[in-house]
């Protein structure tokens, strides 16, 4: 696989998981001001573009809008399970497993595309 095909996948990965950090990272200080919070977000999401617009720019070369946002997706959640179980300690049930599973099923769909 090139490089073409790679760095799209790992930029996408590195950018879902630093805006599931600005999304989430603020509720571990909820003593600190919400401005503040949202400043911080917003510092993080700037470096979170930085990683997802050359992402989907090389990206677009590889892979069909579709596949790209399918990957975006299957990486927020990922990105979210990590998020959740390193900073909160919250590790996903059963039933949250089993709705990414279909989720991730959805995603094979779109790669496959044996519908058509």
């Amino acid at each position: 696989m090139r490089w073409t095909a790679l760095l799209p996948i790992a930029l996408l990965a590195a950018s879902n998981l630093v805006m599931n950090v600005a999304w989430y990272g603020h509720l571990k200080a909820p003593h600190r001001a919400l401005w503040l919070a949202v400043l911080l977000s917003w510092a993080l999401a700037f470096f979170e573009y930085c990683l997802a617009v050359p992402a989907n720019r090389i990206g677009a070369k590889v892979y069909s809008l579709a596949q790209l946002k399918t990957m975006q997706e299957v990486f927020s959640l990922a990105g979210f399970i990590l998020v959740a179980w390193a900073l909160f300690g919250v590790k996903p049930g059963v039933s949250q497993l089993a709705g990414f599973a279909l989720i991730l099923a959805g995603a094979a769909l779109v790669f496959k595309s044996p519908l058509g």
